[in-house]
C-alpha cells in the first residue's frame, strides 16, 4: 500500500533504538527522508547508516534535546539539507524515576526540560515549515499519563502534559490543516525496557507478571507496532484524523486486567 511518503521529510526524535528506531526504518521503508535527532551521534549514524543499506533514505543530527537553541539546530538542519519538513515525531524521554518523595523540586524541574519541553519546542520551530508543507505532528506518549507508576512523577507530568498539548496544538493549528496525534504505548520491549526488566531483583518473574496482564494475547507490544501506527497517522490515509490519543498497547490501559 502507497501511504505517499515518498520524498517527504520527517524528523524522529530519539530515532536511533527502540520505537524510535522502527519509526525511522519504517518513514524510510515507505519511500519518506528520516531526520534522527539525538544526543548520540554514534547511534544516530548507526541507524541512519542501516536504512541507506536497506535502500532507504536517512540523515541524522546530534542534539541534546532539552535545550531550545539544540532543539532550533534540528530544525535549521532540516531545512537546510532538504528545504522542507513534513512531519515531527516527537519521540525521544526518558522514564527517570524523578518521584515526589524520592525526588526534589530541582530534579522534577529538570525532568520536565529533559522530557516535556522538547516537544513545544521542536514544534515551536518547525511550525512554519509545516505550514508550508500542510504537514503534520505525531506525539509519542505514555500509559503511565492515565496509570501513574509511582515514583516517576517528573516522566508523568511530562507524559500528560503531551496529551494535553496534542489537543491544544490540534485546536490551534486547525486554520493551517496541520493535524497532530499522539500514539501511547503501554508495555514495548526496548532497549531501556529490557535495561529496566534486568535492574529488578527477580526480573524474570517480574516481567512474566507483567505480561500476563496484557489482554490481547498476552504479550509485550512491539516497537514495530509502535511505528505501524505512527506512520499511517503521518500519511493521507489518517487526513481527517486529529487531536486525537490512540493506545498501541494490547488493551493495557483501559481493558480489566481481570480478564483471562
Amino acid at each position: 500500500m502507497d501511504l505517499g511518503l515518498k520524498d517527504k521529510v520527517f524528523i524522529v526524535t530519539g530515532g536511533a533504538k527502540g520505537i524510535g528506531e522502527a519509526i525511522s526504518k519504517l518513514v524510510a521503508a515507505e519511500g519518506g527522508i528520516t531526520i534522527i535527532a539525538g544526543r548520540n551521534e554514534a547511534d544516530n549514524n548507526k541507524t541512519a547508516e542501516a536504512i541507506k543499506a536497506a535502500g532507504g533514505k536517512a540523515t541524522s543530527v546530534e542534539a541534546e534535546l532539552g535545550s531550545a537553541a539544540e532543539c532550533k539546530k534540528v530544525i535549521d538542519f532540516a531545512i537546510q539539507q532538504f528545504g522542507r519538513i513534513d512531519g515531527l515525531i516527537n519521540n525521544a524521554g526518558v522514564n527517570d524515576g524523578v518521584g515526589l518523595e524520592s525526588g526534589d523540586p530541582e530534579k522534577f524541574m529538570a525532568s520536565l526540560q529533559k522530557n516535556l519541553s522538547h516537544y513545544y519546542n521542536l514544534a515551536h520551530y518547525a511550525l512554519p515549515h509545516l505550514k508550508a508543507t500542510k504537514g503534520n505532528i505525531v506525539n509519542i506518549g505514555s500509559k503511565v499519563a492515565d496509570t501513574g507508576q509511582g515514583n516517576t512523577s517528573g516522566y508523568a507530568a511530562s507524559k500528560g502534559g503531551i496529551n494535553a498539548l496534542t489537543r491544544e496544538w490540534a485546536v490551534e493549528l486547525l486554520p493551517y490543516g496541520i493535524r497532530v496525534n499522539t500514539v501511547i504505548p503501554a508495555e514495548v520491549w526496548t532497549p531501556l525496557y529490557e535495561t529496566w526488566i534486568k535492574s529488578l531483583p527477580n526480573p524474570d518473574e517480574k516481567l512474566a507478571s507483567i505480561v500476563a496482564k496484557i489482554p490481547l494475547e498476552k504479550r509485550m507490544t512491539t516497537s514495530e507496532e509502535i511505528a505501524s501506527m505512527t506512520v499511517f497517522l503521518l500519511s493521507g490515509l489518517s487526513a481527517h484524523t486529529t487531536g486525537q490519543i490512540i493506545y498501541v498497547d494490547g488493551g493495557y490501559t483501559h481493558l480489566d486486567r481481570s480478564i483471562s
